[in-house]
């Protein structure tokens, strides 16, 4: 089974400005004349970690990450205003600008993933091709999934479902309005412990096994106001793009090469959307990886992305 690659540092970070708002954090690592590689963090909100360089070999990536507006180093912190899919989009392609690329191979997992394929549906001719991990497609079927009381998570892990409503004095309704009222408030005690339990919820069910740090780790007050806020800021405005767009849209994208990588019993985003994405796209390899969940750093997924990464560098390299 594979691991991560060695930890390696950043040999060049800058703060790209991108609005009159909005500075966001952009580094490159690796090889300056390897393949460039963007990765596209989750979340929306999440940001990323020295740990996301390890998915490729360094020898032969030039790897660029970079934390989407408001989430991470990016600043203002978990600003909401200007903070949308297509500004997101656009981020992207001022980056390559920035970085002197002509395409690159994006990288995503799960809302990593989504913004992903927008920006593939949006500039194909930039792409070199996709892996991609923990699919969402950003339906309301997959929100449903994840914040009613009816949906599947909630249905597996009732009792930190009723953790999670404790902000919302227990009641399910209006979820996503009412916990964006939450999280906008100008009650700063009232918007961490919103904050918290949101980003909890979401950490407690992303791994297939229990992670015992998960309640401090993911309650952290600036990583969670950042994920929670710019989450919730995202899901009460459906993301800003029509119902199903993704699967309406992949005639734009099905001639890139493209891997999938799911998680068997993964509750944050539930492995019937990548199946549906696959039938609709035949060209796409797509593994279910058994035994792991959602994370990404899941011994299996692990597993499974250094093979795609190394299998694209392989590709791309005869290309």
């Amino acid at each position: 089974m594979r691991t991560l690659y060695p930890s390696i540092s950043a040999h060049r970070q800058q703060w790209l400005q991108v609005s009159e708002r909005h500075r966001i954090y952009v580094e490159e690592s690796g090889n300056p004349l390897g393949i460039p590689v963007v990765l596209v963090h989750g979340g929306p909100g999440a940001g990323t970690s020295p740990e996301h360089r390890r998915f490729f070999d360094p020898e032969r990536y030039r790897i660029i990450l970079f934390d989407q507006r408001g989430a991470g180093q990016s600043e203002p912190h978990a600003e909401l205003a200007d903070n949308h899919t297509q500004a997101l989009v656009a981020d992207m392609e001022l980056i390559r600008e920035a970085v002197g690329v002509e395409s690159w191979l994006v990288f995503g997992g799960s809302w990593g993933s989504t913004l992903a394929l927008f920006y593939a549906i949006e500039h194909p001719g930039r792409v070199l091709g996709l892996v991609l991990r923990g699919l969402f497609l950003g339906r309301q079927q997959d929100l449903h999934w994840l914040y009613q009381p009816d949906g599947g998570a909630a249905q597996l892990f009732p009792d930190y479902y009723r953790e999670f409503l404790l902000p919302l004095d227990g009641d399910a309704r209006h979820l996503l309005s009412r916990y964006y009222r939450l999280l906008t408030s100008s009650n700063e005690v009232a918007r961490l412990q919103a904050a918290r339990a949101w980003a909890i919820w979401e950490g407690r069910i992303a791994t297939l096994l229990p992670r015992m740090d998960a309640e401090s780790h993911y309650g952290e007050a600036h990583s969670a106001l950042a994920l929670a806020r710019i989450e919730c800021h995202y899901f009460v405005n459906n993301c800003f793009v029509e119902e199903n767009y993704i699967i309406r849209a992949l005639d734009k994208v099905r001639s890139l090469p493209a891997v999938l990588i799911h998680g068997r019993y993964d509750v944050i985003c539930k492995a019937a959307g990548a199946t549906e994405l696959a039938a609709h796209w035949p060209e796409l390899m797509l593994q279910i990886v058994p035994g792991a969940g959602h994370s990404a750093f899941e011994p299996g997924i692990i597993d499974a992305l250094v093979k795609a990464t190394d299998h694209m560098a392989k590709e791309l390299a005869q290309a």
